[in-house]
């Protein structure tokens, strides 16, 4: 607290300034006005101040008044920064620590980074540097060449020269005598300038620089023309017509030109090497307007070719076809080995083929197949505990799969005829012996389930005897072995029976020629593209080869055998998964080796165009046909599918099995049909088509999916081609029109006649045999004539409505909407039922 009452200015004036000894006191001084005045702060002691000073006196304040500024806690930034990203403080020094680490070990690679493009700008400008000095020693060497050589032939040139004597020499030397030196008087020879020797060009030849152009001569900035290398020839070409006796015409070269079906105009011209404005003028003057890019039919080009003096060689399109597959000349019997047979396991479905073949390979596949049968045909090679390899082709025994069989039979050597002792001969056995009989193939019967407590195997061998097929028991050529796969017997038998049939047929192949064989199965695989098993007849296939099988060709990218191994070449008798083929090619097409993509393309070119020219000419003859059986039988109704499968061969016999179902009134058609999973395409072919997608152990892309659902398209999924065509077969029968069977149930005569007014006439009858029942139908005969057909509307036994008449009992009668009824009528009562049809 400040002292400065006025009335206290004097004392303080005159007393003197004292502060305590203890310096609890403090002392401040203050300029006010230009005056100081001294400031004594008050403690607990007493301030005595002294006068004549000016001094003010400030006592302390109040403890409980006094306002202490808060302190500030330290922040800790670090721990902040870490709350904001939601971190610990160690996890965010961890971080900001990996960061710099990484920021540090970035910025010595961008250095690093720096220093080798440095050092390399530096090596490139060097390597420049050196190049250059390089081309211009080089350039120097070569002027110094060109300069000694133009030297040399100036020098040999005057040197020529001087051997000429010019006419007057000897006069010449004789007037010099008098003026020789004494040098050259004695014998010597003094250099002197020789004297420039006269023209040698003809008369009238134009002045022309000798020599070729060089570097030395181009430098020295002589403007003059020299004569060309090319002049010089032409002139020398020129001197010896002319030496001959005139220019003449040249001999035309006459060269033999293929002219296929149709070729252009220019390709005709290059064929012949004749310029094609040459041929358009000779079309022009016989009355043919044509440009190059015109396409002439093979008689007009014959007769272009034949005006020009050419030979012609006539072609046609399906001559590309030659010598496709090659067969083996008897000059290639020393290069035939032998190789392992071809077998294939035939017979009814569920007979045990790929249980059989399971315990020959000790391995499990028919557990891993859907419904435990066999829907693909299966290649696999089989190693004899002998040592002999053996092929054998797995072929499903269902009926939709005929076609499968029939590859087979066509493909192997040997036919292994699986029949269930249990089960005997069924539809299935029968046509796989009628298939291997058109293949003319030898065929083994397996009696196979012979663990089976009814197994009769003289009852198998008795009923294929009514199939031309006689066992070696019946004393016929044909093997038979009992065998049982669940318990494994027998097979050592049937090994040792392949191996004998083998023997006597002595197969052999030459493994050095281009491969060929068949197309066993075909898919597309997700990852993979085409993917083809194929069976190699003859020859060696290499990867590598470019190989054309049906519609579609492609190189070899990798071979694959039945457990997935990669190979590199197949031999004979080997099936092979072949990968890089350009689509899937159909199974039992042949396939080949070629020699270059072009022969690859022309043959699939040519295939494809040949299949869409004959879908053209079927479906313009069908359609017409189709039309007229439409206008004629309006019920004919079709119900289109697409068909997807994973293998071609699966989608062919379903395909087949589908449009064999129906009569002439109902009918599957299969739109398309291919391998491979469900594409937006497929569902929008469906879509157009208005045809639900049978899938065969494939699935749709999400893509596909969502199109279906938005589009309306009924996608089935089977797995068993059992499923498959019972589905459909049901649905085929639920578009054919319900059977009507008509029942007959009585007669009753007319007797009398009445007419009411709220019903009409009503007719008194009898009922005569039978019954009448109220809502049968009727028909109302006259004289044996039916004039009506209709229903009952009223039945009446006296006032009372019934439900039926029997025979000897009289009622009223009365018909829906009809009432020309007369006495003596007969009217005849039945019943409609409408039955389901089947499909049989």
């Amino acid at each position: 607290m400040k002292m400065t009452d006025t009335n206290d200015k004097k004392q303080i004036a005159r007393k003197p300034l004292s502060l305590s000894s203890s310096g609890r006191g403090s002392v401040r001084q203050s300029f006010s006005g230009g005056r100081s005045k001294a400031v004594v702060v008050e403690k607990k002691k007493k301030v005595i101040i002294r006068p004549g000073s000016n001094t003010e006196v400030i006592k302390p304040k109040v403890a409980s008044k006094i306002s202490i500024p808060p302190v500030k806690p330290k922040v800790d930034e670090v721990a902040l920064a870490a709350k904001k990203l939601g971190l610990s403080k160690d996890e965010y020094e961890k971080r900001q620590s990996a960061l710099s680490t990484a920021k540090a070990e970035a910025d010595v690679r961008d250095a690093k980074k720096n220093a080798e493009q440095a050092e390399r700008e530096q090596r490139m400008v060097a390597e420049k540097a050196t190049l250059q000095a390089r081309k211009k020693a080089e350039e120097e060497v070569e002027l110094k060449r060109l300069e000694a050589e133009e030297e040399n032939r100036q020098r040999e040139e005057a040197a020529r020269l001087a051997a000429r004597k010019p006419v007057g020499a000897a006069a010449a030397l004789k007037k010099d005598d008098d003026n020789l030196s004494e040098i050259e008087k004695a014998g010597g020879r003094v250099k002197k300038k020789r004297a420039a020797p006269p023209p040698t060009r003809s008369k009238g030849e134009t002045k022309r620089r000798r020599g070729k152009l060089t570097i030395v001569t181009a430098l020295a900035g002589d403007d003059e023309r020299q004569r060309s290398l090319a002049s010089v020839k032409r002139a020398r070409e020129r001197e010896k017509q002319r030496q001959r006796g005139g220019l003449g015409d040249r001999d035309k070269v006459q060269r033999e030109v293929i002219i296929p079906e149709a070729i252009t105009l220019s390709e005709l011209s290059n064929r012949m090497a004749e310029r094609a404005r040459d041929v358009v003028k000779y079309l022009m003057q016989q009355g043919t307007m044509a440009t190059m890019n015109d396409i002439l039919d093979a008689d007009t080009a014959q007769l272009v070719v034949e005006d020009f003096g050419h030979t012609v060689k006539r072609v046609a399109e399906a001559d590309v076809e030659d010598n496709f597959i090659i067969d083996d000349t008897p000059s290639d019997e020393n290069d035939r080995k032998p190789r392992p047979p071809v077998i294939a396991v035939m017979g009814h479905v569920d007979h045990g083929k790929t249980s059989l073949l399971d315990a020959l390979r000790t391995t499990d596949v028919a557990s891993g197949e859907a419904g435990g049968i066999t829907q693909h045909i299966g290649a696999y090679q089989l190693k004899l505990k002998s040592g002999e390899q053996i092929t054998v082709l797995d072929t499903p025994g269902h009926a939709a799969f005929s076609e499968m069989r029939t590859r087979g039979a066509q493909a192997v050597d040997i036919v292994v005829l699986v029949v269930a002792a249990d089960d005997g001969v069924m539809p299935q056995t029968i046509e796989s012996i009628k298939y291997a009989h058109a293949a003319d193939t030898p065929i083994i019967i397996a009696i196979n389930k012979m663990d089976s407590y009814d197994a009769n195997p003289q009852k198998v061998e008795t009923d294929l005897l009514q199939h031309n097929v006689i066992t070696e028991s019946m004393s016929g050529e044909v093997q038979a072995v009992q065998v049982s796969a669940k318990k494994k017997t027998g097979l050592a038998d049937l090994a040792e029976a392949i191996s004998n049939q083998a023997e006597l047929m002595e197969l052999k192949a030459n493994p050095t020629r281009n491969a060929d064989g068949l197309v066993i199965e075909s898919k597309v695989e997700k990852g993979r593209g085409p993917v083809a098993t194929l069976l190699v007849k003859r020859g060696t296939l290499k990867r590598g080869q470019i190989v054309v099988a049906g519609e579609y060709w492609g190189k070899v990218k990798a071979m694959m055998d039945e457990r997935n191994s990669q190979l590199k070449v197949a031999s004979p008798s080997s099936p092979v998964v072949v990968m890089g083929m350009d689509g899937a090619p159909a199974p039992g097409e042949p396939f080949a080796v070629v020699d270059s993509e072009q022969r690859a393309r022309e043959l699939t070119e040519y295939r494809v165009r040949k299949r869409k020219e004959d879908i053209t000419k079927s479906s313009g003859s069908a359609s017409m046909e189709q039309m007229m059986a439409k206008l004629a039988n309006k019920t004919s109704s079709e119900m289109p599918l697409l068909v997807k499968a994973d293998v071609e061969g699966s989608a062919q016999a379903i395909k087949t099995s589908l449009e064999s179902l129906g009569n002439d009134e109902v009918k599957a058609r299969v739109v398309y049909s291919s391998a491979g999973g469900i594409s937006e395409s497929d569902v929008q072919l469906a879509a157009s088509s208005n045809a639900p997608i049978i899938a065969f152990n494939v699935r749709a892309n999400r893509q596909a999916k969502e199109l279906a659902e938005k589009e309306g398209v009924e996608i089935r999924y089977y797995s068993i081609i059992y499923g498959l065509i019972d589905e459909v077969k049901g649905a085929l029968e639920g578009m054919l029109e319900p059977e009507r069977k008509e029942t007959f149930i009585g007669y009753a005569e007319v007797l009398e006649i009445f007419d009411i007014s709220k019903l009409g006439k009503i007719a008194g009858a009898k009922v005569t045999e039978g019954r009448v029942e109220r809502g049968s139908g009727v028909r109302l005969l006259r004289d044996d004539v039916v004039i009506h057909e209709g229903e009952l509307s009223t039945l009446k036994r006296f006032k009372d409505e019934v439900e039926k008449v029997q025979a000897g009992m009289e009622c009223g009668m009365g018909f829906l909407n009809y009432h020309d009824l007369r006495k003596g009528d007969q009217i005849e009562c039945f019943t409609v039922e409408m039955l389901d049809r089947k499909l049989d």
